[in-house]
């Protein structure tokens, strides 16, 4: 399916002609600010990110000399005799056939996975702000139109009560009019209680409650053609990326099944004083070094069994790619589509509310001479309300096309949208803690001041 340059120019000046002029007043973009710094949603998975940022840390301490010391003491009462003991311990991998730096590659690529799963997470935020917003505005647009056709109808009945008085129509059309009137009514309080509705979503996605709100802005640059859209889409949706990320690390977890397989060098070191006795008790020093050699023979298939169940899951995370991959192409054209019939509804309407305004008017005019009903006023002004409401959803449905458009190609980030705010920085925690410092060191200190920034301390 084409979408012609004259097209989506179209798509975007009708978008910004067509919304409501309000005043200064809070604009999309503060709407979009506003949820990206209130969402509790993004602060969960910011944590999750740093919880994957410690796995790369305790892998990185796996090539790290263990330190461990123990003390034991006992007293035999029958010889009233006291026994203690303290010793120093220490190992260190010396080889393992690659098998700890392929979980440290591993857990780095499930940082980078990690990271792609919180844009996607920020796209849905920004989405649910900008779906928030369109449906404040349209029920507010809603709400005022409603209110216009209760004085229309006002007016009308009045009218009609008045030809009534002087016998130029029946009852019938006084309650005619008075029924249209009460059916505006019941319709303005549905659109007041919609409109409450969507100040409540509002304030969930954005933080606050809405003021006045503004016109929507120019809509954001779009690609000339769903081919294009789509090429943009597998190459930087978060969730393709993530998907590639997971293949990665699957692949990774297959090397480290089959390196465990093989065998393991460590050198430990050991220092040991034993004392025992009484007042004269002696001192029994010790100390040793070992180079120990470790290779698995027999471990009841279960080391077989898990080459095998890392290849499955790799297997399992291909399929898991293309599928995205689909998914998210489908997604492209399902806006794209989306897209193009708002623009052509957008485009009917208004031409229906010009030929409705028309008709509506002629027929008030046909009316007052007689030659129309009061029905028939009813009815025209009725096709002009619909006219008219049908516009409104059709400019919600365009704009909300756009942003959709956006988040299916992976676009719909603060960075892109050049919200002018400063972003949360996933690196600046796994910088601060991929080399695995320790509390009382330099880097130990430098995490403590980003922990207490980050509010989490």
């Amino acid at each position: 399916m084409g979408f012609s340059k004259t097209l989506q120019r179209a798509a975007i000046i009708s978008v910004c002609a067509a919304m409501p002029v309000t005043t200064v007043a809070e604009t999309l973009t503060d709407a979009l600010i506003g949820a990206y710094r209130h969402s509790h949603l993004l602060d969960q998975n910011r944590a999750l990110l740093r919880a994957a940022d410690e796995d790369v840390a305790q892998a990185v301490a796996g090539l790290r000399p263990v330190i461990s010391f123990a003390a034991t003491a006992s007293e035999n009462t029958d010889i009233d005799e006291l026994t203690a003991s303290a010793s120093l311990n220490a190992q260190l991998l010396l080889f393992d056939n690659g098998q700890t730096r392929l979980a440290i590659d591993s857990q780095k690529e499930t940082v980078l996975a990690t990271r792609e799963a919180l844009v996607g997470i920020e796209q849905n935020v920004l989405l649910a702000a900008v779906t928030a917003y369109l449906d404040v505005v349209s029920a507010v647009e809603f709400v005022n139109l409603r209110d216009n056709n209760v004085r229309l109808l006002t007016q009308e009945l009045r009218a009609a009560q008045d030809r009534f008085e002087v016998g130029e129509v029946t009852r019938t059309d006084v309650a005619l009019a008075e029924a249209r009137l009460a059916a505006a009514r019941s319709a303005r309080a549905a659109a007041e209680g919609t409109l409450a509705i969507a100040r409540e979503s509002y304030r969930v996605a954005v933080g606050r409650y809405p003021g006045q709100l503004s016109a929507v802005p120019r809509a954001p640059r779009l690609p000339g053609s769903l081919k294009e859209a789509e090429g943009i889409a597998v190459r930087t949706h978060p969730n393709i990326r993530q998907a590639q990320r997971q293949v990665t690390v699957s692949e990774l977890n297959i090397a480290r099944a089959e390196a465990a397989m093989k065998f393991r060098v460590t050198a430990d070191a050991s220092v040991r004083t034993r004392r025992s006795g009484g007042f004269n008790a002696n001192n029994t020093p010790d100390a040793s070094i070992a180079l120990n050699f470790n290779q698995p023979i027999y471990n009841g298939g279960s080391l077989t069994s898990a080459v095998r169940q890392s290849k499955a899951r790799r297997d399992g995370q291909r399929a898991s790619l293309l599928d995205t991959t689909h998914n998210i192409r489908q997604q492209v054209g399902n806006a794209w589509a989306n897209l193009s019939v708002s623009v052509a509804q957008l485009d009917a309407t208004e031409r229906q509310i010009r030929a409705s305004e028309i008709a509506f008017r002629g027929v008030q005019e046909e009316a007052k001479l007689g030659s129309r009903t009061t029905l028939d006023v009813l009815d025209a002004e009725q096709e002009l309300l619909d006219a008219r409401a049908n516009r409104i959803d059709a400019q919600t449905q365009q704009y909300l096309a756009v942003y959709q458009l956006l988040s299916s190609m992976g676009l719909l980030t603060v960075d892109h949208l050049g919200l002018g705010i400063q972003t949360y920085d996933p690196a600046a925690y796994y910088n601060a803690v991929k080399s695995a410092p320790i509390k009382r060191s330099r880097q130990g200190k430098q995490l403590d001041k980003l922990l207490e920034r980050l509010g989490k301390n």
